[in-house]
């Protein structure tokens, strides 16, 4: 008998689960800290420019408070498969209390910060905790749910998203405003202590599955990560020209995905235990749902940056008034999301991913047709409205789907892998929105790039709104027809085997283990 099976006999319908008869509290105490994460990912954007002017106020270049984001986003991104693995080793819950002590202190360092300097380093320490945490909330809902009740639990998860995305813009304008930037990050720590205590008494410890470290894949995966992650982050400031004698940014992508390609060949040969088990992309729904979730963190994070730009700069509405347009999909999303994943339990995911991601797509079309100077501002609560119908049949069901045949000891794995391509599809849609962004302006408004002044804050004059409101029209397309691709990755999915008859994967359940 495996040292697996001896602590958790399967099932009739799959795996029984490893924590507590009621997991919801546990789930609900993880929730609080990976709300603070996502929230953490945008509130930062809104004091950007009231951070510049405490830290950096003598030089003209933007390019050094962007790294207050991009080192953020690099520290979280690169070690997720690692730390995914290491939940599977330490236990889920003891790595998302280190992390979230982490990154807790880490705010406590940020909002302290007296030079740009020291703000970005603790950005970077904040990143990493995150990194800590964020495999580990899906870990546990796999452990602790079985399949026939995770969709619920993963609609919950999948809301969280949403009601961030309204919560970090609206807090990051309410804070700045009121109390300046430092309290941006100060807000972290009482909702990180209560995070802490809500974990330490709520979360189960689960058990813990030897594993061997893969050093070699270790190495390799995060270099290729690094690589290919500033490469993409850091393109456009360079004009995706020479950063550094001969290091280019296409070059630094590219030596990326030979490292990256290299990763894999180490992973297929490697004879015990890889930091990637390749077997779980032989479960068809775990591999399209990776390839679905890079799609939608492409177009998540990428539709924001022309929206908001049009809604201030030709409309002119404040940071605080253009993120109150983001409500109705928020609301919408919340609170339908559990929904959903309760359907989702019983049902084939793409009854509600085909129509999620097209209402999301859909929404994003719309907004294009609305960006012009002369739309009532009311109307774009509309598309808003449709786009948190779509976001509710799109987060829970996509991860639910990703996860629903991983076995307990390879839940972190999973987790990390999947959360590994949400967050590179972002950062690929980062990089591709800005690059699109500024070609659209150059064909609309000529002789905008050789313009020393800029946009500048407020709103546009007269004589330039119409290009700039085309311009940005014309960028939101790239994320809708991204999606489209999400749609059609979605219609190769596999209906889940019912309840009742559920085996794991073909690969999963030959994965060696030795007889004791």
């Amino acid at each position: 008998m495996t040292e697996q099976t001896r602590t958790n006999p399967p099932a009739a319908h799959g795996h029984v689960p490893q924590g507590p008869s009621n997991p919801w509290p546990a789930l609900w105490a993880l929730v609080v800290g990976f709300f603070m994460i996502l929230v953490d990912t945008t509130i930062v954007s809104v004091a950007n420019p009231a951070i510049k002017a405490a830290l950096d106020p003598t030089t003209n270049n933007l390019d050094n408070v962007v790294w207050v984001t991009s080192a953020y986003l690099l520290a979280y991104a690169v070690p997720l498969l690692i730390t995914g693995r290491l939940g599977d080793r330490f236990g889920p819950r003891n790595v998302y209390l280190v992390g979230l002590a982490i990154f807790t202190l880490a705010s406590l360092g940020c909002g302290l910060s007296s030079s740009l300097g020291m703000l970005v380093a603790m950005r970077a320490v904040q990143g990493l905790g995150a990194a800590m945490m964020t495999p580990q909330t899906m870990a546990v809902i796999t452990r602790t749910f079985p399949p026939d009740r995770r969709g619920a639990a993963m609609g919950l998860w999948g809301s969280t998203a949403g009601v961030a995305s309204l919560v970090g813009p609206l807090a990051g304008g309410l804070l700045v405003d009121a109390f300046g930037w430092e309290w941006i990050f100060f807000v972290n720590l009482p909702v990180g202590v209560i995070g802490f205590v809500l974990a330490w008494v709520l979360v189960p410890k689960l058990p813990t599955h030897p594993h061997r470290f893969d050093l070699p894949g270790v190495v390799l995966s995060a270099a290729a990560l690094f690589l290919i992650v500033f490469g993409l982050q850091e393109g456009e400031t360079y004009s995706w020209g020479t950063i550094w004698g001969p290091v280019s940014v296409w070059s630094m992508i590219g030596t990326g995905i030979v490292v990256l390609g290299l990763f894999v060949w180490t992973q297929a040969r490697t004879r015990n235990e890889p930091l990637v088990p390749l077997e779980l992309f032989h479960d068809r729904n775990f591999s399209v749902s990776n390839l679905t979730i890079a799609t939608v963190g492409f177009t998540v994070t990428s539709m924001s940056l022309p929206l908001m730009f049009f809604i201030q700069l030709v409309i002119g509405l404040s940071p605080t008034q253009a993120a109150l347009l983001m409500v109705p999909m928020a609301v919408l999303s919340g609170v339908l999301a559990p929904f959903a994943g309760r359907l989702l339990d019983h049902s084939d995911p793409r009854l509600l991913l085909v129509p999620g991601l097209l209402l999301t797509a859909a929404a994003l079309f719309w907004y294009a047709s609305l960006m012009r100077p002369d739309t009532p501002v009311w109307m774009f609560l509309l598309p808003s409205a449709v786009m948190g119908l779509g976001s509710a049949g799109m987060w829970g069901p996509l991860s639910t789907t990703a996860t629903r045949n991983l076995p307990p000891r390879q839940a972190g794995a999973g987790a990390g892998i999947y959360n590994t391509t949400r967050t590179m599809g972002s950062v690929i849609g980062s990089a591709a929105i800005a690059a699109f962004m500024q070609g659209r302006l150059v064909a609309n408004l000529p002789g905008a790039a050789e313009s020393g002044g800029g946009f500048g804050q407020g709103q546009l004059p007269a004589f330039v709104r119409d290009g700039f409101a085309t311009a940005m029209a014309q960028t939101v397309l790239l994320p809708a027809c991204v999606l489209l691709l999400g749609v059609a990755a979605v219609l190769f999915l596999r209906r889940p085997t019912p309840v009742g008859a559920y085996r794991p994967a073909r690969a999963i359940e030959t994965k060696r283990h030795s007889l004791i």
